[in-house]
């Protein structure tokens, strides 16, 4: 029998009020669920886009460190072919340490970053100084130092003070480690600008000139920790990456942006995804209501199936109109809960709806960002759904018998 003409008959018998409610409470039920897994989906997308623009200002695209070991030497040749890789827009080279920051009786340990006059052409630090300072690194006599706004915070730092701070960093030539005074080399260092991106940034972080630190670690020339890399906004990433670990060799290690915050995104997608999986399971439990409504329509209409049968539709032509009926229900559903988080979207892009509360991240709402894929996703979602939740009351309607006098 032809299935159009089965599936015809089968929709002009109309359905009880009973079923038609619980067939709307399914669609509604997958609506919200599908629309809870595009909103969770979006939010995170926009978290990770925030995120990424974020480090961007701090992080260089590209560094390159030693495989092994604190530090790498450079010389001036294999500098110079590094400006030969065109995609390459502008490099720094980096000297970082660990040092003990004091202001009085306050004090603060953090990663002390020598830099050379190029750093805010590959990063954009100088972005987020606060009002009341400026981006400044000073020379290597007279050294001045960005700090971030936790580590300024703990020392009661002061852009605006006329009282230097005290820098003290390891003495590399020192064989008495005991002695304090020999094992550290002091001097005193003007603050002129406090940084706020982010907390783990700003409690860690403070930089000062390339020349000032080389000569406080005793440091030979050529050797750095780093290069910090800024590629043209048109280059490829990945292809710029391969083209300086060939022309440098496998002695240095050359890391992306992405790579350089590995275990942050890796994070950020397993929380997605464990938030994916869990929203799919309440998705699924909501559709049990399409199960009772398909299972109550079985029963409704056993004396139309009894008809089909008897004019001819074979066990899958049955099957074939409660897997559609299902589809049906669990695709309204879909597009319905679809079109409603597409909403709620260009609303909270707009207008900034849904509030971040604390204070302590660079918005204060709740970012989003739709992909086109998070939408294929959910719609194979719901498909699946609708597949499992009609399949039982499809096979029921298609293999039980029904006699035209029941």
């Amino acid at each position: 029998m032809n299935f159009l003409f089965a599936w015809r008959y089968f929709k002009s018998k109309k359905s009880t009020t009973a079923i038609n409610i619980i067939s709307w409470i399914s669609v509604i039920a997958i609506a919200v669920g599908a629309a809870a897994l595009i909103l969770v989906l979006s939010v995170f997308n926009g978290f990770q886009n925030l995120v990424k623009s974020m480090y961007g200002d701090f992080y260089p695209d590209l560094r390159v460190m030693a495989r092994t070991g604190k530090y790498m030497t450079l010389d001036s040749s294999q500098i110079s072919r590094l400006h030969t890789i065109h995609e390459i827009k502008d490099l720094s080279l980096v000297i970082g340490e660990k040092a003990l920051l004091t202001n009085g009786e306050y004090q603060s340990i953090a990663v002390l970053k020598g830099v050379d006059s190029n750093y805010d052409h590959v990063v954009h630090l100088a972005r987020h100084i606060e009002q009341n300072g400026h981006y400044g690194l000073g020379v290597e006599r007279a050294p001045q130092l960005v700090l971030g706004g936790g580590i300024a915070s703990s020392i009661g730092a002061d852009a605006n003070s006329t009282i230097p701070l005290a820098v003290y960093l390891p003495n590399r030539n020192s064989n008495n480690k005991t002695d304090l005074q020999s094992a550290m080399n002091a001097y005193e260092i003007k603050e002129v600008g406090i940084f706020r991106i982010q907390e783990g940034f700003d409690n860690k972080y403070a930089f000062t000139n390339l020349a000032f630190l080389r000569y406080m670690v005793e440091l030979p020339k050529n050797y750095y920790t780093e290069v910090a890399i800024a590629i043209k906004p048109e280059a490829d990433l990945f292809r710029v990456q391969k083209k300086i670990q060939q022309q440098l060799g496998n002695k240095y290690l050359v890391e992306t942006r992405f790579q350089q915050n590995q275990s942050l995104f890796t994070v950020m997608q397993m929380e997605k995804w464990i938030i994916y999986i869990i929203l799919s399971i309440i998705l699924i439990i909501a559709a049990f209501n399409m199960v009772g409504a398909l299972t109550m329509l079985v029963l409704e209409k056993r004396k139309d199936i009894a008809i089909l049968k008897a004019l001819g539709a074979s066990q899958k032509v049955i099957q074939k109109i409660f897997l559609t009926e299902g589809f049906l229900l669990a695709g309204l559903g879909g597009l319905m809960g679809m079109f409603i988080a597409f909403i709620v979207c260009v609303l909270q892009q707009k207008f900034h709806l849904l509030k971040l509360e604390g204070g302590t991240f660079v918005v204060d709402y709740y970012p989003v960002k739709m992909h086109i894929l998070d939408f294929l996703l959910v719609g194979v979602t719901v498909f699946i759904v609708a597949l499992l939740a009609a399949w039982v009351p499809a096979r029921k309607a298609a293999t039980k018998h029904f006699s035209l006098k029941s």
